[in-house]
């Protein structure tokens, strides 16, 4: 009996081994001494907000691609290893678990989604592994720790930039604000709004909210009617925005509507169609920018994918980008050396502006508005920190 048993404790543990996966030796970050430099990424591939992570995931394979290309660093290349989180609550924390203990990645990109990369940072920060969010504007997700960036302006400024264009490019004296309750990014964007707004004397005479996957927003809009604003402020991702704008118009309300780069998407003017025509929002960049770093990335970009890069894009290529920067300037992927870089980071030359990380890990760089005009999103003006 007992040489029976001790067989079985044997097959025990060699099973329990194979459950938790072949890297048990590897210290997170460290790639077990791997030939290549892996990189996890998590992004909502599918799912209700699915063109926010198809975007920045064509961007940043774009990025790993080109680094490649030029022989890597450190005499390494680049292993991109993607997780769909599905746009999902939840999923997020359970991608970024696997991708540092099982993948033993030395950074993490992702995600879009303020909500989302809030999930996944406090795990980021724990095992001291390095994330940069690529879009994420709600100013809480660098503030969960020291190895928490992002490229992407915050919505602070985001906020203040559509208050000061609203006062003082489309002249409105009152505003309706209409934002959702199951949104860090969107409850963010509108308090920083409203703030703006607020300090340079215009009013906000209706406050309504909505959330996220709501299909019918009539009770809102009729109330947001009846305070008969100058403009509308939708602070929501386009999968709301685009029946917004559509529902608004059958109820008359023939004000702008206007919002942040939560409206970028390939879709949304599919869903709002002629309704959206004549509205604004903020971005990150504009592939109509006529500069050099800029239309190389776009031909590039059109001649993988086929098509023209949005902000998500371009912002995927930059978290790419910076990382390898970092980790060139460090010399090696440990992880708080690689942290030490990415926090020394001066004007680097991104494809979304030229990047400068703060003391709190934020982009310090500008905005840009586009209108959306016969259908297409078009340049209106760029608007520096």
């Amino acid at each position: 009996m007992k040489i029976r048993n001790f067989y079985i404790l044997l097959a025990s543990l060699a099973a329990a081994s194979l459950l938790t996966g072949c890297n048990q030796s590897a210290t997170p970050g460290t790639n077990a001494g791997g030939d290549t430099i892996k990189v996890g990424e998590f992004a909502s591939l599918t799912g209700s907000e699915a063109t926010f992570g198809q975007s920045s995931h064509d961007g940043t394979q774009l990025a790993i691609d080109d680094l490649n290309a030029a022989g890597g660093v450190l005499g390494k290349k680049f292993e991109l290893i993607t997780e769909d989180d599905q746009s999902q609550a939840g999923q997020p924390a359970t991608d970024v678990r696997k991708l540092i203990s099982s993948d033993s990645v030395v950074a993490v990109l992702g995600e879009v989604a303020s909500s989302r990369s809030l999930e996944a940072a406090p795990i980021c920060q724990e095992n001291k592994i390095p994330m940069i969010s690529p879009a994420s504007t709600n100013p809480k997700v660098t503030q969960v720790g020291d190895y928490i960036f992002r490229v992407c302006f915050i919505d602070p400024f985001q906020g203040t930039v559509m208050a000061n264009f609203a006062r003082k490019t489309l002249k409105l004296n009152s505003v309706a604000v209409l934002s959702d309750v199951k949104s860090d990014y969107s409850l963010g964007l509108a308090k920083f709004f409203k703030q703006g707004f607020t300090s340079a004397d215009g009013k906000i005479v209706a406050d309504e909210n909505y959330s996220g996957g709501d299909k019918d927003f009539s009770a809102q809009l009729t109330a947001i009617k009846a305070a008969n604003p100058d403009g509308v402020f939708v602070p929501g991702y386009y999968t709301e925005v685009g029946l917004i704008a559509l529902q608004a118009k059958q109820l008359g309300i023939n004000c702008p509507i206007f919002g942040g780069d939560g409206w970028e998407s390939s879709s949304l003017v599919p869903i709002g169609g002629a309704a959206l025509e004549g509205d604004y929002f903020s971005t990150h960049y504009s592939p109509q920018d006529t500069s050099l770093a800029v239309q190389d990335f776009v031909k590039k970009f059109q001649a993988k994918y086929g098509g023209i890069p949005d902000a998500m894009a371009a912002l995927g290529y930059d978290s790419a980008m910076i990382l390898a920067d970092a980790i060139k300037r460090a010399g090696t992927t440990d992880g708080s050396k690689v942290r030490d870089a990415l926090a020394t980071t001066t004007n680097f030359p991104g494809i979304t502006g030229t990047i400068t990380i703060d003391p709190n890990r934020d982009a310090s760089k500008p905005a840009v508005i586009l209108a959306i005009r016969n259908g297409e999103f078009k340049y209106v003006e760029t608007i520096a920190p």
